[in-house]
């Protein structure tokens, strides 16, 4: 019972990644090599947890997009505070259903953001709606699509931390707590 409680999450999240279930999108190397008929608005949200000092919206609401075209749109993120800091989006898609047709092949959801004092930055979303979507009949009637994200604070590491924010090569070998020397 330990074990299967300890699998169950990331199961789900598997689970979610490969059906798009509860408006999961998909992850895909390449575009389709065809267009689909069918044009969608894809609407864009932005949102920031409570505690996270950052400013954080689209370039703009929404596009229209044929099916199998892909799309790079644009989001402006501005850290509001004195200090560095860490975060990392969450995202979904409504209605649930798109989910299993909403494909990224490029997103800075993939990894943690990090910006210094007041900075500023865009980031990219390169994506496009699967053709498919247009034989399913639970997407006949759907004529909109939401992509939402919201950015959640991250806490640095002990490890980040001991080597003054520098990763892998750049921070060199640590110290042992009983290594003599500085």
């Amino acid at each position: 019972m330990l074990a299967l409680s300890f699998a169950s999450a990331p199961l789900y999240r598997a689970f979610c990644a490969a059906t798009g279930y509860a408006g999961t999108t998909q992850v895909a190397k390449t575009a389709p090599a065809t267009t689909g008929q069918r044009e969608l608005i894809v609407r864009f949200d932005a949102n920031v947890a409570p505690g996270l000092a950052w400013k954080f919206e689209p370039e703009q609401p929404e596009i229209r997009l044929l099916t199998g075209q892909t799309a790079t749109i644009f989001y402006k993120v501005t850290n509001s505070s004195d200090s560095d800091s860490a975060a990392r989006a969450a995202y979904n898609v409504s209605p649930e259903s798109a989910g299993a047709y909403f494909d990224k092949i490029s997103c800075f959801c993939f990894e943690e953001q990090k910006l210094g004092p007041h900075e500023t930055a865009e980031l990219p979303v390169v994506f496009f709606l699967d053709p498919a979507l247009e034989q399913d009949a639970t997407m006949a009637s759907v004529q909109s699509v939401t992509l939402s994200y919201t950015f959640f604070a991250v806490k640095p590491s002990a490890l980040l931390s001991a080597v003054g924010g520098q990763t892998g090569a750049q921070a060199g070998p640590l110290l042992k707590r009983d290594d003599p020397s500085p």
